[in-house]
């Protein structure tokens, strides 16, 4: 059976394909299975059972294809599954490692030819593995690191600039907005000339404070309190011209309160949220959990391609600075368990109750 792979596929050819399958080759696992006629099983290219006799092969475009013409998994499959898993995260780890250490972040072509890979399967497999795309993920580290230069106490802006890996000062200016929300010299001036709306109200959860940048939504704080609320917001930009909420600014605030009464009526309203990329992966994975839903920190981790940082992904949880818009609510224990909550455990169960999760 001919398959359906696009004509510039490297794969296109039925010799290119079964060249792929003697080699084993890993790279070409997504992009076509083959079937055994005398087993009845189909398998990945990089399988490692038995190489079948050539006659004997016939290719799909899929396994979804391949099981439609009456074919079944091989027996190896979960061997492979998970060989092929580790494969891809050692070479999504290299990509981010080559990423961080390069002057100019590499493009996407350049990437993928180091990890053997056609540029659509490996903006593919580095999405699935970390969240982001290779440009976002490079664009956060190095929003990260301009951001722990300008923190350094005794830096300027232009050592901080070149520390975070730009080669020159109007590269930088052109996304330092976007990354700081702000001018450089006054992210590091501790928000100077940054202008901050804000207002404190009530709403059945108690205290709350909304907080908006020149971007978006920048913070979202509950408690019981609203003066602690305030005083929060002013440790994160003590510097910042914090201006209090407007009669239109208050309309926002009135839309935001009536998502926590009712959460099913949603929020569309841009967020200005920064992070580290690790913080920032856990924050989007957050965003894509479904209300009335929860999963567990585990879940979470597995679902940003880094199983064992569980702990990691709580902590990202904790740090979570815009309240119910980045649902950290909807994340319990693995046992079920609410577990902690920012804003109090008792917020996070009605919280839940309200989206029809008890």
């Amino acid at each position: 059976m001919a398959s359906t792979l696009r004509p510039d596929s490297p794969y296109a050819s039925d010799d290119a394909r079964w060249e792929a399958i003697a080699a084993r080759d890993a790279r070409a696992d997504g992009h076509f299975v083959y079937a055994v006629r005398t087993t009845g099983v189909y398998c990945r290219p990089s399988s490692s059972a038995r190489l079948p006799k050539r006659e004997n092969v016939e290719f799909f475009p899929s396994a979804e294809a391949a099981e439609a013409a009456g074919y079944r998994a091989s027996r190896r499959a979960h061997g492979d599954q998970t060989s092929a898993a580790a494969e891809r995260v050692e070479l999504v780890a290299q990509a981010c490692r080559i990423i961080e250490s390069s002057e100019t972040p590499p493009n996407l072509d350049a990437l993928a030819h180091h990890a053997g890979m056609s540029p659509f399967h490996f903006h593919r497999v580095f999405k699935a593995e970390t969240g982001l795309t290779p440009k976002a993920y490079a664009s956060a580290y190095r929003a990260r690191k301009v951001r722990e230069e300008l923190s350094a106490p005794d830096a300027s802006v232009t050592d901080a600039i070149y520390g975070a890996g730009f080669n020159s000062n109007s590269r930088f200016y052109e996304t330092s907005d976007q990354m700081l929300g702000m001018r450089p010299r006054d992210y590091r001036a501790g928000g100077t000339g940054a202008t901050i709306h804000f207002a404190a109200a009530q709403c059945s959860l108690g205290a709350i404070v909304v907080a908006q940048s020149q971007r978006g939504i920048c913070s979202i704080l509950l408690g019981d309190d609203p003066d602690a609320l305030v005083r929060e917001l002013q440790d994160q930009f003590p510097k910042a011209n914090l201006i209090g909420g407007d009669t239109g600014f208050e309309q926002l605030v009135a839309q935001v309160i009536g998502f926590i009464e009712a959460p099913q009526i949603g929020l569309n309203l841009p967020l200005d949220v920064r992070g580290t990329a690790f913080q920032e992966r856990v924050w989007q994975a957050l965003r894509e959990i479904p209300p009335g839903t929860t999963v567990s920190y585990t879940d979470i981790a597995e679902r940003i391609g880094s199983p064992k940082a569980v702990r990691a992904v709580a902590q990202a949880c904790g740090a979570n600075p815009i309240a119910v818009a980045i649902p950290c609510h909807r994340v319990v224990r693995q046992d079920g368990d609410l577990a902690g909550y920012r804003w109090g455990v008792d917020r996070k169960r009605e919280l839940l109750r309200r989206e029809g999760k008890d």
